[in-house]
């Protein structure tokens, strides 16, 4: 294990990515990060910025400074000119493309990173994840066992394979670096016609296919699992046995980082997830403060409410539904993106 002690020379390194729209939620995410890890002797934010205006840049320099961390802005520009090819993100924000050129924007100097989502929430230390050993292994990430067939199928991944969710990455930048992993992503992106279901994920899984340490789910736990139980995920995914039914039960109980997966959004009015307070609680300490939800999608959060309540008695049924339903959802996306 890495002793956390050392940091003097080697702080740990925090990556978000993110424009104008997701900013206020990484505001949020970077509070209760700094709030849960003040005991680190030493920490660097780096935010790859797609766009983001100099006001919001201000402001997460601000809540940083608050805590006595240094904050440094990268500006990624147009993501969609750092592809040689068209690309089509499916209706999904191009900046979550932007954790792919961390190798190559990021200074030589930050060889270990940890990647966060802006709609996360960080609830303890982090001590434990960043020491966690990635062996020859260039990346850690949780596992997702209810993605799509389809999506899996995508990048040629069989049914009972392991699949990691890209919200939170733990990065051997030097590693990456080293074995030119970059330009495998974008290889292997372009190979896929730069049209995949989740983007970066899929790209992520595929690329670095063998080569992804699990870590456990309580350092990325999807705030829809509160309402799985561990047979079902592991029926799902015979990879998922890896993870264990008592590492399962730790992250339902003891969270070090939630992940809002899904369309139940905490900001959308009319929500009802378990963990909504925390993301309100957290943005009033930032410039953000006052924020108002957003309203128009009522209705919808009603349906997911229920998705909810069915995955307790009849997650078959839940599942069933999501599957003939959810590949529309998406595409729906890109045509209201479009």
């Amino acid at each position: 294990m890495r002793n956390i002690m050392d940091r003097e020379r080697n702080p740990v390194n925090i990556i978000y990515a993110s424009n104008d729209g997701y900013a206020g939620h990484l505001g949020a995410s970077l509070y209760s990060l700094l709030d849960h890890n003040r005991q680190l002797p030493q920490m660097d934010i780096y935010i790859l910025s797609v766009g983001m205006c100099r006001e919001y840049q201000g402001r997460l320099k601000a809540i940083a400074e608050g805590f006595g961390r240094p904050l440094y802005v990268v500006e990624l520009g147009d993501l969609f000119q750092r592809f040689p090819y068209e690309v089509d993100t499916r209706g999904f924000d191009i900046s979550a493309m932007g954790r792919l050129f961390s190798p190559d924007v990021l200074p030589k100097t930050v060889k270990r990173a940890l990647y966060l989502d802006c709609d996360t929430i960080v609830c303890g230390s982090i001590a434990g994840l960043w020491e966690y050993e990635l062996g020859r292994d260039l990346a850690g990430m949780v596992m997702e066992p209810t993605v799509y067939q389809e999506m899996k199928e995508a990048i040629g991944f069989c049914r009972d394979e392991a699949y990691f969710n890209s919200g939170v990455i733990l990065m051997d930048l030097e590693g990456w670096r080293r074995e030119k992993v970059l330009g495998k992503l974008l290889d292997f992106y372009q190979s896929h016609d730069g049209r995949l279901f989740a983007c970066d994920q899929d790209t992520i899984n595929g690329t670095l296919r063998g080569r992804i340490r699990s870590l456990p789910p309580k350092y990325n736990f999807f705030t829809n699992y509160r309402y799985f139980r561990y047979p079902t995920l592991r029926k799902l995914c015979k990879a998922y046995g890896e993870v264990g039914r008592n590492a399962f039960r730790e992250a339902k109980a003891s969270p070090v980082i939630l992940h809002y997966l899904g369309d139940e959004r905490p900001w959308i009015a009319g929500n009802h997830n378990h963990y909504r307070k925390l993301y309100w609680w957290y943005l009033s300490h930032t410039p953000w403060k006052g924020t108002k939800p957003q309203k128009g999608r009522f209705l919808y959060m009603q349906v997911w409410w229920g998705f909810n309540q069915m995955t307790r008695v009849c997650p078959a049924l839940r599942l069933a539904i999501s599957r003939r339903l959810g590949m529309k959802v998406i595409d729906s996306r890109r045509k209201t993106k479009k």
